[in-house]
């Protein structure tokens, strides 16, 4: 999901790259008044602030007040832009300067209100400014009226021989890009002048114009109970081409639609809520990178409540009171390899797909170079515990991406395992992220019992009595918290319920005296009929743990249990009910690098000591074993058992394995396993 696709974000062809200030790369040196400028260098330095008029680079000159080109790393595009000040140093300590820039029609994002009589090569003047080296400078822009473009260039075109081509353009309005609000049409002379004229006046004129002042922030932080989460329906996820030529789902940049409001546990999450909105604020308004850390049990509402931040977030900037920036969402159980991570990264910030290696080396020199016009990004990364790899090269990245001084990245990380940087990385990596930890208890009953309500609202008959609500919300709140868990629990003792109601209706047909005398019996029994009572939620409850399959499941050895949420996992992650022996394998060993050091991880990788008095070197060996073990035994039980199918029953990596069984017996079987939740295994 993203908010803004940045492939709007569009600055100006070029191809004649760095023409006008040459291959060779010279110092950048100062241009002061010519008051300043004679003396001996101490009193220059001295008297230096203020004094800057321009720059130099070899050949090339720029003042103040010109119209310049500025060129990202790495892009074929320029930003044109007028230097308003030159700056000593930026925060790189390099020479600077800030920049009034100009938009293109492509960065004006509210289509309802854009203007469609624009020219092929307008550009319009904004009241955005920030800071950049002038190491960007690509070169001089030159900006006029559309009257003497026209006598210019009377075909309506620069000529690719002239020196202007690509290099000049109309202005005739200012605009507001974030709010689509123009200026009157001006005489572009009239109003600018050139070097000679006031970038104050200027700035001053395109506010006023616009009505773009920022309005006063408010810094009450909004509540998470002011208004409903409009939450999205995915859209049909775009597909890729594996290696097999099979298709597989991956989570995909995309723009919010409207949709169905409804009431989300993230509405009972005050504190949380407030704190993700407060360090997501800052850092969106600071421009800085930012990690927030937000761990949990499945079921509290993490995801949920970083959405409806983004989403109050999204309002702010609607309303002027925020700077832009992008959001995009990717959840690690949609991509079939954690590396295509940086693809769908890489396709947020510039809407190019390109492969995950080549996303990799880009996204580097993104953000370990400055680049103009960069808006802030703000990263989901959703079930980051089934983006782990051999190395933890992906979970470092983004975790280290957001402390780059050029980055702008913004990653909110949500996992299952409130330890799972300590796990993956090494301590020494790890205490230097600088992450901000927000964790989510499990939901107190009481939280529950407002849950099922909010969703029982609008069901005519009040057909579930609140002595029923309670009892459900007590008994998953006693075991973990989980609010989709009281949801199901609920939802099948209404289905119970429906179901008693459809078996008591008499037989059609004449009543006979014994008949109606049980109709009688009958009515007064019908009030309680088709209710959900207590009674009707043990029912549910008993019936989840205490059927046949449930209780052979929930009695598998580890390694059993082991191998069927691998498969699982892996089936939801390629959306395929077939995978490989290997495949799973794979998933498996993702899984066991999230352990603690359980003594039944230990007896499966065979690196629990049996002998205390184990020599160095033997231990060292034992603990390189490439295979767990037991899980071949395991797989070919489980085949005998009816609950997989193994192809051949061999134990071998290009062997087809699927489920016999249901997806929700497994997920039922396994969700409240603590030995499945430790390996951030969650359904």
């Amino acid at each position: 999901m993203v908010r803004r696709s940045s492939n709007l974000i569009k600055g100006v062809a070029r191809d004649d790259s760095d023409d006008e200030l040459g291959v060779d790369d010279h110092p950048w040196e100062w241009i002061y008044r010519e008051s300043q400028s004679s003396g001996s260098p101490t009193k220059r330095k001295r008297n230096a602030h203020n004094s800057i008029v321009g720059a130099r680079m070899g050949a090339f000159e720029c003042y103040v007040g010109d119209c310049v080109l500025l060129k990202a790393e790495g892009s074929n595009e320029a930003w044109v832009a007028i230097v308003a000040e030159f700056r000593e140093a930026d925060e790189d300590g390099d020479k600077a300067a800030n920049f009034l820039w100009f938009s293109t029609e492509k960065e004006i994002r509210n289509s309802d209100r854009k203007r469609t009589d624009f020219l092929p090569n307008e550009l319009y003047i904004t009241p955005s400014s920030d800071v950049n080296p002038l190491a960007s400078i690509n070169g001089r822009a030159v900006v006029m009226s559309q009257k003497k473009f026209q006598q210019e260039y009377p075909t309506g075109k620069v000529p690719r021989s002239s020196p202007g081509y690509n290099k000049t353009f109309i202005c005739r309005r200012g605009c507001n890009t974030r709010t689509a609000t123009y200026t009157e049409e001006f005489v572009w002379e009239d109003v600018y002048p050139g070097r000679e004229g006031d970038v104050e006046d200027l700035l001053e004129l395109v506010r006023n114009g616009t009505r773009s002042t920022r309005k006063r922030r408010n810094r009450h932080v909004p509540s998470a109970l002011e208004t409903d989460y409009v939450a999205t329906q995915p859209e049909k996820d775009e597909e890729y081409t594996s290696d097999n030529g099979a298709p597989r789902s991956v989570t995909t940049p995309r723009k919010r639609q409207k949709t169905k409001q409804v009431v989300t546990p993230s509405n009972r999450r005050e504190s949380e809520f407030s704190l993700v909105y407060s360090h997501l604020e800052a850092a969106i308004t600071d421009g800085s990178g930012a990690c927030i850390y937000i761990s949990g049990t499945p079921g509290t509402g993490k995801t949920a409540t970083v959405r409806e931040v983004v989403s109050k977030l999204d309002e702010a900037v609607r309303s002027d009171e925020l700077d832009d920036f992008i959001f995009v969402e990717i959840n690690g159980m949609k991509i079939t390899d954690p590396h295509q991570s940086y693809s769908l990264l890489w396709e947020a910030l510039k809407g190019q797909r390109v492969s995950p290696s080549q996303a990799l080396d880009l996204l580097e020199r993104e953000f370990n170079n400055p680049s103009p016009r960069r808006i802030p990004c703000v990263v989901l990364m959703d079930e980051l515990d089934q983006l782990v790899t051999k190395n933890q090269s992906v979970m470092y990245n983004f975790f280290n991406w957001p402390g780059l001084r050029h980055s702008r990245l913004i990653v909110l990380a949500v996992a299952n395992t409130m330890d799972l940087p300590e796990r993956t990385l090494s301590n020494k990596i790890s205490s230097r992220l600088g992450l901000t930890r927000i964790t989510f208890p499990g939901y107190n009953h009481e939280q529950l019992m407002k849950i099922i309500q909010s969703r029982l609202e609008g069901v005519p008959g009040n057909i579930v009595e609140p002595d029923a609500v309670q009892f459900a919300s007590r008994k998953v709140a006693a075991v973990s918290g989980d609010a989709r868990r009281a949801l199901d629990i609920c939802r099948r003792a209404v289905e119970l319920a429906e179901a008693d109601v459809k078996g008591s209706e008499p037989d059609p047909g004449t009543p006979s005296k014994r008949a109606k005398a049980k109709t009688g019996e009958a009515d007064k029994t019908k009030s309680s009929r088709g209710k959900v009572t207590i009674a009707t939620v043990k029912r549910a409850i008993s019936e989840a743990t205490t059927s046949p399959l449930q209780q052979y499941l929930r009695a598998l050895p580890f390694a059993s249990k082991l191998i069927l949420a691998s498969l699982l996992v892996r089936n939801e992650r390629t959306g395929l009910p077939d995978s490989t022996y290997g495949d799973v394998m794979e998933e498996m060993n993702r899984a066991l690098v999230l352990d603690a050091g359980s003594r039944r991880v230990g007896l499966l990788r065979h690196t629990v000591e049996k002998d205390p008095k184990m020599d160095i070197g033997t231990r060292k060996k034992e603990q390189k074993l490439p295979r767990p073990a037991g899980i071949s035994t395991a797989a070919v039980d489980l085949t005998g058992a009816g609950i997989i199918i193994l192809e051949g029953q061999r134990t071998e990596r290009p062997s087809k394995i699927r489920l016999a069984v249901g997806d929700e017996e497994i997920k039922l079987a396994f969700r409240d396993d603590p030995e499945i939740r430790a390996l951030g295994i969650a359904f």
